[in-house]
């Protein structure tokens, strides 16, 4: 479902999506270099229909809650979601993506991300999320760490990149850990 709160971080503001959103997700989902970090490397070319598709069906799927990561300035800059959330046994995935890549590396997905951990522990109620990560993601397993994520495992030659295997990192932080991290 699309989330109506909206989270504001030092860096980002997490807000609602909104239809006029839907371009420029096929603008960057459509970008080869944003996808090839993405579990959609291999997938079908985004398509304005496509994404109007999924939008439809996001709203209506309570096992998940998207936002638009807004910069300071406003600029839609990309979206974070949970995803699989599973109240009864109180987990949750996440999911995040920068798609304006001159802002990669600037901090905006570590803000985003610390926003989304607080929103599914303290207003969820959540005592888990976890997270896939590529092996030689350097920079999102930094972003990861950061935010309190421990590693889990690897599961090897996961998925196709470019059509090739990729090792993926499992990573989860539990409301405990979040409980005791320095910026929150």
């Amino acid at each position: 479902m699309i989330s109506e709160c909206i989270l504001e971080g030092q860096r980002v503001r997490l807000r609602p999506v909104e239809e006029r959103d839907l371009p420029l997700f096929v603008r960057w989902l459509s970008d080869p270099e944003v996808r090839y970090w993405l579990n959609m490397s291999e997938g079908p070319e985004l398509t304005a229909e496509s994404e109007w598709e999924w939008y439809e069906e996001m709203r209506g799927d309570l096992t998940r809650v998207v936002w638009c990561i807004e910069n300071t300035d406003g600029q839609p800059i990309g979206n974070v979601d949970l995803q699989e959330i599973d109240e009864t046994n109180g987990r949750a995935s996440l999911g995040i993506f920068v798609g304006e890549k001159e802002l990669w590396g600037h901090g905006y997905g570590t803000d985003a991300t610390k926003e989304v951990l607080r929103y599914a522990f303290q207003e969820l109620g959540l005592r888990r999320v976890e997270l896939h990560v590529d092996e030689d993601n350097r920079r999102g397993i930094r972003c990861y760490e950061k935010c309190g994520f421990a590693r889990e495992g690897l599961l090897r030659a996961y998925r196709l990149r470019e059509g090739q295997p990729v090792n993926v990192v499992v990573m989860s932080i539990l409301r405990e850990e979040f409980e005791v991290q320095p910026w929150r």
